[in-house]
């Protein structure tokens, strides 16, 4: 792959910013969007908007024929046992809320264990804060080493017969530290415990295969990997979607309805109430074949590959403190500069075309394991180079100038 040629497909990226030539390094909280998925977003509106499902004239069967050929390829991006194992939503959030709400509500009683670590992001925390107090269930922490990464040893550790439900990030997208879903799947399902994974920051860059990580659960956002805002994906087994309840209700939802009581259609379409995401959805395929094009090991080796050099790079800088290890890393590097506060970094950054993110990160707590109150997050993806990782380094000396620092 060649990033300085996949740039060019993404027209935003052909701009300058603050008089500099934009160097987009905010990708783990959205990723920017090639020709190919806006034109097949515009392409749906201009000659197939309509509702899907519902009507038998032309428009409405061409765009549900789009809409359930989404599903399709997202099941084979996942290697899923069948589409029907693909539920839309609009994001990872809702996905993992979708879980915690069904599945885990009915199934957890007082004294159940939900099992965690200290990295998640607040949407795989706080729906799963909500579900133990529903239902007087526990949260557990699989220790975190002072690296950022989780031993085996200790999810065994943590893990007991009460343990109901494991659910872990695959990527942090502090740290950019891999998790081992896998093994701490084999582990969970030892203990009968249901495995759910937020995939939010691992579908973008690495080939996922959810029959191979046997995981119960996984969750994904369209916009982090070429697709647009709004459009996310829930794989959850067949057998556990059919055991769920919906948690919205409404139109197409339904089986049957009368006065007083109604039945649901079978899962996926039991999720997924009301007009559905059409667009979004015709627009994630888009993002898929594009992907796919360039190959998802391509992209997992590019990304890890910058994430090591920037790594690298930023440690050459006097007063930098960088977090999560150095190997085993994907797509972001996560650091501070001594005495200036994270949102200054950036906003100086800025200034010389640099887009980085500044803040907690939806992780509060991992921020005060780390004993931080925020963090600057440079994010990385396919149409980034090593040029970027200097242009980032070079502003962040000039943030250094700027705030009074000695040149390292």
């Amino acid at each position: 792959m060649n990033p300085l040629e996949l740039r060019k497909q993404f027209p935003i990226l052909d701009q300058q910013v603050n008089g500099h030539p934009l160097v987009y390094l905010d990708n783990a909280a959205s990723s920017q969007k090639p020709r190919s998925v806006i034109d097949a977003i515009v392409r749906y509106y201009e000659h197939d908007n309509a509702n899907v499902h519902r009507g038998v004239h032309t428009l409405a069967s061409r765009a549900t024929d789009a809409y359930e050929g989404a599903r399709a390829k997202v099941a084979k991006f996942l290697n899923a046992a069948s589409e029907r194992e693909i539920v839309f939503t609009r994001g990872t959030t809702t996905a993992l809320n979708i879980v915690a709400r069904s599945w885990a509500r009915a199934a957890l009683r007082e004294g159940d264990e939900i099992v965690l670590t200290p990295m998640e992001h607040h949407a795989n925390l706080i729906p799963w804060q909500q579900a133990a107090k529903a239902t007087g269930a526990v949260l557990r922490y699989i220790p975190m080493q002072p690296d950022g990464t989780i031993r085996l040893s200790d999810v065994e550790a943590t893990l007991t017969d009460r343990t109901k439900i494991v659910s872990v990030t695959h990527v942090s997208n502090v740290l950019g530290v891999v998790n081992p879903v896998k093994e701490i799947a084999a582990l969970a399902h030892k203990r009968g415990a249901v495995m759910v994974v937020d995939g939010a920051q691992s579908a973008p860059h690495m080939k996922v295969d959810v029959r191979d990580l046997d995981c119960d659960f996984y969750a994904f956002s369209g916009h982090k990997m070429c697709g647009p805002t709004g459009i996310g994906v829930l794989y959850g087994k067949r057998e556990l979607l059919e055991q769920m309840e919906p948690v919205e209700y409404g139109g197409e939802m339904i089986e049957h309805v009368d006065y007083y009581d109604a039945t649901w259609k079978e899962a996926p379409w039991r999720f997924e109430g009301g007009t559905p995401i059409i667009a979004g959805a015709v627009g994630l395929a888009a993002a898929i074949d594009f992907l796919t094009e360039i190959g998802m090991d391509n992209i997992d080796r590019h990304s890890e590959a910058l994430a090591r050099y920037a790594y690298d790079r930023l440690s050459e800088i006097e007063g930098v403190t960088l977090y999560g290890p150095r190997e085993g890393r994907v797509c972001l590097v996560t650091f501070n500069l001594d005495d200036v506060h994270p949102h200054d970094v950036a906003t100086v950054l800025d200034t010389e075309g640099v887009a980085i993110r500044a803040g907690h990160h939806c992780c509060q707590p991992l921020m005060r394991k780390l004993e931080v109150t925020a963090t600057a997050r440079a994010s990385f993806y396919l149409y980034n180079t090593e040029e970027d990782v200097e242009r980032l380094a070079a502003a962040l000396i000039k943030a250094k100038e700027f705030f009074g620092h000695a040149i390292g």
